[in-house]
């Protein structure tokens, strides 16, 4: 049975994964879903939030687990666990990214929003950015159309925007400094996505070393909107 460690992306927290780790868990896998620094039940004030943090926090979580890890990023998460990866190796059997950013080298999250099939991602175009050092929110009713655009009304919903963090804006715009570049990448890749487009998402797949992909056809969270589909994803990945 394999140890898979689970982290968010921006504006989310630990709790994105609960509707997946029981699923995982059934399974017979161990599982450890982080709160990154700043997010969730975790202290640590906003200001002293780092993409460094970030990566250090990723890193306690593997070293703690029983067996090298599969390793799962959600968004904003691509860029952390890419970064705990190199920072660790030895401690990563593979990398999953979930309608994630894929770096490489050199490149921050606000360099792979530039790219060309980055144009029309919602978080931009929707977040306030205010402070020093600089926070950036989200809106409700954006979070509601671009972070959950097919979780349906109810209970679960409601749950989930509340769950939308402030988020330091800081490891947005830090690059990644990788050492190691040769764990084996995995990408589930999602067909409605308003966040991170899915033509940016096929471009990773494309160039980036993932050698599988699973698509569904579901939102930016499919933690909330395909639990399932994703959890038979993050298991069939585990079981290679």
């Amino acid at each position: 049975m394999a140890h898979l460690v689970l982290v968010h992306g921006a504006f989310g927290s630990a709790a994105n994964w609960d509707p997946v780790v029981p699923l995982l868990r059934a399974a017979g896998h161990s599982v450890d879903a982080v709160d990154l620094p700043g997010a969730g039940d975790d202290p640590t004030p906003l200001a002293e939030v780092t993409l460094d943090a970030y990566a250090r926090r990723v890193v306690a979580a593997l070293e703690a687990g029983p067996e090298p890890a599969v390793l799962v990023g959600h968004s904003m998460g691509g860029i952390v666990v890419t970064q705990a990866a190199s920072d660790a190796p030895d401690r990563v059997a593979q990398l999953v990214y979930v309608a994630a950013f894929l770096p490489q080298d050199g490149e921050s999250l606000v360099a792979l929003t530039g790219l060309p099939e980055g144009e029309g991602d919602g978080v931009q175009a929707s977040i306030v950015v205010a402070g020093e050092p600089p926070i950036a929110t989200m809106p409700r009713a954006a979070a509601r159309e671009v972070l959950f655009g097919e979780v349906e009304d109810g209970p679960e919903l409601e749950s989930a925007l509340d769950g939308v963090y402030p988020q330091p804006v800081l490891p947005f715009v830090t690059p990644v400094r990788l050492a190691r570049h040769d764990v084996r990448r995995r990408y589930v890749l999602a067909l409605r996505d308003r966040a991170i487009p899915p033509a940016l998402q096929r471009r990773f797949v494309a160039e980036r070393g993932v050698d599988r992909v699973v698509e569904l056809d579901t939102d930016h969270s499919p933690f909330f909107s395909r639990p399932a589909e994703l959890a038979a994803a993050l298991l069939g990945f585990a079981a290679d």
